[in-house]
């Protein structure tokens, strides 16, 4: 799991561990929605980027985010995470 500096601050602002995140990625029941991003992709792809929002082992709601990246025959899912926890 590769983490922005943006998702490590809010981590550290929210009190959640890489645990906490990760925990709540793979327990979550769905995606709970997806954005075209806002940044300009080139080779005419557009970017989507995934929402997430479910719940750590210990209960705490948490909201991030991650895209799919890499090359066009083997896209692999980077959790480039934007987390906090959820309200």
């Amino acid at each position: 799991m590769r983490l922005t500096e943006k998702a490590l601050i809010e981590m550290r602002l929210d009190s959640l561990s890489r645990e906490d995140v990760a925990e709540s990625i793979v327990n979550a029941p769905s995606i709970y929605k997806r954005m075209q991003s806002r940044r300009r992709y080139s080779a005419g792809r557009r970017e989507y980027i995934y929402v997430i929002r479910a719940f750590s082992l210990e209960g705490t709601l948490i909201y991030s985010k991650g895209k799919l990246a890499g090359p066009p025959d083997d896209e692999w899912f980077y959790l480039l995470i934007s987390a906090k926890r959820d309200v």
